[in-house]
């Protein structure tokens, strides 16, 4: 595992660096933050204008020129974060990396120009590292909702929270490259052009519009560069101080439409760097002041990498948000919380016996819990085939603070931990997480097939040795007679496990 994920930080200490990479579909950006005194202090910015998803070809595929880019700005990123210690890194995949049918073929030679493990995350996560980066950036007052609007070159997503914590998400496909390209094909824009794509997107809105209006929300912050150009044109056409308004947008538009053609485009403030892509900003934002009522929209500094940093700070405390929302899941699906507990204990057990033999980390030690917490979430379905029905929950749900990869991570070990292993089980991991993925999988299946009686009684003896590709079990003789069906199952195991690429030996002291 050449780039071991960030997934659980060690306790940070006073000049300790941290660095988030945003992999956007417009641009990518890395900010490096210092640890200093309990608060974070960043030390460096980078950003590059990568236009990732102008490669996209509808098909799942992605040119070469956008492919080639995108790695090219990961190498000079990777440069600069050389000496931070993988676990002090996180880099996040968007939009346009969801899209492609075959995320690992640029995910594998961009993991190699960076250095560095890199997740693809949910439009819905996304919007929570959104939320969580301007809430920090610009604290919100006690008590008050708050709507943040980020507009990226892929998708949009609208958030409504109040304090640090997000109420709703939503993640659209417009943003201001997608949008730029499906409604002003060849650059052309016209007033015919623009109101048919208002009303499209208008539409899409509509969807969440009515729960937005009536939640409400007594500020509304935009976040990204869209905003940010969008602001700087406002204020430059004198029509605000930098804030969007509800009367300035309108005339921005009426004036950006007097070009017939993107390229003709010419207004104050507004940057080369943006021209190409300012038309389709421009007309999701006013979709969305339109379908939501916003009167007034104040520009946010933060994004997705602000709120990156601030999550691995929580990652790395006893504030994990993945905790929080594994126990939602569990509430949610009924699970039996008892039993769900035996078989954690017995898996964190066996855990710590092969730990170091198998070389797997304290971030295999929490996926491990997290699988034994949820492996019975798929009985809410039904019994049969009950752990098929959990690892679609489980991968095809918004789980907040899991990134894709780890939510995949989690599908196979509740997928495998009962019956045949299926060939394609492991299909979506990628090469690095396969082998522990793996492993755990095996001391998943054998904690759950100590406990398919629900026996409350302990486990009087059980060791588990871990020596290559290799598993044994060693149990007391006198416990294991005493129940029949459990030593015909550990008989059997061996033939099942197989399937994982472990030899597994049960024997008996």
């Amino acid at each position: 595992m050449p780039f071991p994920a960030s997934a659980v930080s060690p306790p940070l200490h006073d000049g300790d660096q941290l660095a988030a990479v945003d992999i956007g579909s417009n641009s990518f950006h890395m900010v490096v933050a210092r640890y200093t005194l309990g608060q974070l202090r960043v030390v460096d910015r980078l950003r590059e204008t990568v236009r990732m998803a102008d490669g996209l070809d509808g098909k799942g595929g992605i040119s070469s020129a956008a492919r080639q880019r995108g790695l090219e700005c990961l190498a000079r990123f990777g440069q600069r974060i050389r000496d931070i210690p993988s676990l002090r890194v996180r880099a996040l995949a968007t939009n346009t990396v969801r899209q492609l049918s075959s995320p690992q073929s640029f995910l594998v030679p961009a993991e190699t120009a960076l250095g560095h493990a890199i997740e693809v995350v949910s439009g819905r996560e996304e919007a929570r590292l959104i939320y969580l980066g301007v809430a920090h950036a610009q604290p919100p007052k006690s008590g008050q909702l708050r709507l943040v609007i980020d507009i990226g070159g892929g998708s949009t997503e609208f958030i409504i929270g109040r304090g640090f914590d997000q109420i709703e998400r939503e993640s659209l496909q417009v943003g201001c490259i997608a949008s730029t390209r499906r409604f002003f094909p060849g650059g052309k824009i016209s007033k015919k052009r623009w109101k048919d794509a208002l009303t499209e997107i208008g539409a899409e809105f509509q969807q969440f519009a009515g729960l937005y209006r009536a939640l409400g929300w007594q500020e509304a912050l935009g976040s990204s560069g869209t905003h940010k150009a969008i602001g700087e044109i406002c204020a430059a056409m004198k029509l605000t101080k930098g804030a969007i308004t509800a009367e300035a947008l309108p005339q921005l538009r009426d004036r950006l439409l007097q070009a017939d053609h993107i390229d003709n485009i010419q207004l104050p403030g507004l940057s080369n760097d943006r021209r190409p892509i300012i038309a389709g900003g421009v007309l999701v934002l006013e979709a969305a002041f339109e379908a939501l009522g916003i009167q007034r929209l104040m520009v946010s500094k933060a994004a997705m990498r602000e709120g990156i940093l601030y999550d691995m700070l929580g990652r790395g405390s006893d504030n994990d948000p993945r905790d929080a929302s594994v126990a939602s899941l569990t509430q949610r699906y009924g699970i039996d919380e008892v039993q769900a507990a035996r078989v954690e204990s017995t898996a964190m057990r066996l855990f710590e016996q092969v730990a170091e033999s198998w070389a797997l980390d304290d971030d295999d030690a929490r996926q491990l819990g997290w699988a034994a917490r949820l492996h019975e979430i798929g009985l809410a379905v039904a019994h049969s085939q009950y752990h098929v029905h959990g690892a679609y929950l489980i991968e095809n749900s918004d789980i907040a603070g899991f990134s894709r990869q780890e939510q995949q991570v989690l599908a196979a070990l509740v997928r495998t931990h009962r019956r045949g292993v299926p060939k394609a089980a492991f299909d979506a991991l990628p090469d690095r997480l396969l082998l522990s993925a793996r492993r755990k999988a095996a001391l998943l299946r054998l904690s759950v097939l100590l406990h398919r009686a629900h026996d409350a009684q302990p486990i009087p003896k059980l060791e588990a040795i871990g020596n290559g590709d290799s598993l044994q079990l060693v149990i007391s003789k006198k416990w294991i007679e005493a129940r029949p069906l459990l030593r015909a199952d550990l008989v059997s195991e061996p033939e099942d496990m197989a399937g994982l690429g472990v030899a597994f030996r049960p024997f008996v002291d």
